[in-house]
């Protein structure tokens, strides 16, 4: 609210003058932050949001969860929240890796048709697949991860073709083998334990051109944070570039993927365990909102 209508100028000029000059000192930093308000505002004008989630419920109309066997990993996703896999309260949805004490039996199952072993592990993944994909634009979600560092932890935040072929596959055009053109990936947040606390990892999947041929080192940014703390994480399309930010400051430009990469995707958020180190607590990735966002 401008402070602009809560006075009228005449009345001002009929109190003493000591009055004035207070109001003057209180006021003239509430000037400046509404007018950098409205500063940052025009610099955004530019974009028009087309999707936000703040994560106020589970909606449906959003999101699904992904139950799939990938990377060799040790958990098993499961639906609908269970055993508090994927808590949406207070505002924000909890992603977690859970601890089940003892082995179970898990139904995911890879693109080929192999079943998940038994395992102690469950963990959430929700995906915007078939429900909201978008091409180019710019991706953002708003995060934090406590206890980083945790052997085995692999919390992400990342992008997908549309047409890939891993579970569940409910359209037709759903043919496309990882990273071919059509199921490339954008690596917006991950953090890899085995590089210690308080760092992700930002990438473009360079493809190799074959089923299962994807580069995921020479174009790959490691960004330090502290993720125990939000921050903002995002990827940006700029010509023919890929843009990533960090609290909308750019820590990387990665040439020529943005072009490479600009088949309609979906957004995943997931937490995985990567060896069978023991955990000594569950692991939450906390999610205050995503968003999706294109150039007027």
């Amino acid at each position: 609210m401008s402070i602009n209508n809560w006075f009228d100028g005449n009345k001002i000029k009929a109190v003493p003058s000591c009055f004035a000059i207070s109001f003057l000192l209180f006021a003239s930093p509430l000037f400046a932050l509404n007018e950098n308000k409205e500063s940052k505002q025009s610099v955004s004008s530019d974009w028009q949001t087309d999707f936000f989630d703040d994560f106020d419920s589970f909606d449906t109309n959003n999101w699904q969860d992904q139950m799939l066997w990938v990377n060799d990993e040790k958990q098993c996703y499961v639906p609908d929240n269970l055993h508090n896999t994927r808590e949406v309260s207070n505002g924000t949805i909890k992603i977690r890796v859970v601890d089940l004490g003892e082995k179970r039996v898990c139904d995911n199952m890879d693109k080929f048709g192999k079943k998940h072993p038994d395992t102690q592990y469950v963990a959430g993944r929700i995906a915007s697949k078939n429900l909201k994909e978008f091409s180019r634009g710019k991706w953002t979600a708003r995060l934090k991860v406590e206890n980083s560092g945790a052997s085995g932890m692999f919390p992400a935040w990342w992008l997908l073709g549309a047409r890939n072929n891993e579970p569940p596959v409910q359209e037709k055009d759903e043919t496309i083998c990882w990273p071919m053109k059509g199921s490339g990936e954008i690596d917006i947040f991950e953090h890899h334990s085995d590089g210690g606390p308080d760092h992700y990892a930002a990438r473009a999947i360079k493809s190799l051109g074959n089923c299962g041929g994807g580069d995921w080192q020479s174009l790959m940014l490691v960004q330090e944070a502290s993720l125990k703390d939000y921050h903002e994480y995002s990827v940006e399309w700029v010509g023919e570039d890929l843009l990533f930010h960090l609290d909308d400051k750019e820590v990387y430009r990665s040439k020529g993927q943005g072009d490479v990469i600009s088949e309609p995707l979906f957004a995943i958020l997931n937490f995985a365990k990567i060896n069978d180190s023991p955990m000594t607590a569950n692991w939450t990735m906390e999610v205050d909102w995503v968003k999706h966002e294109y150039k007027k």
